[in-house]
């Protein structure tokens, strides 16, 4: 005996195609909706709607990010 329960008539691959392509879309459906890429207005670079723009920093105009700053790297641990 299986524990699983089988089924009883052979589904066409018709049926069993069109199911995975509905699965497909509402999944397209779902990634397009998280992250929308749009050209950043000062720089021509695409970023994610709504974020600042990685490469200059800006946002609706404004300098939010400052990227002439030079960050100091922690390659050692001072005691």
């Amino acid at each position: 005996m299986s524990k699983h329960p089988t089924p009883k008539k052979k589904m066409s691959k018709a049926r069993s195609k069109r199911r995975y392509a509905s699965f497909k879309t509402k999944a397209q459906r779902k990634l397009v909706k998280i992250a929308t890429l749009v050209t950043c207005p000062s720089c021509g670079s695409k970023c994610v709607a709504h974020t600042a723009c990685p490469d200059c920093g800006k946002y609706r105009g404004h300098q939010i990010i400052d990227k002439k700053k030079k960050i100091d790297k922690i390659t050692k641990i001072k005691a």
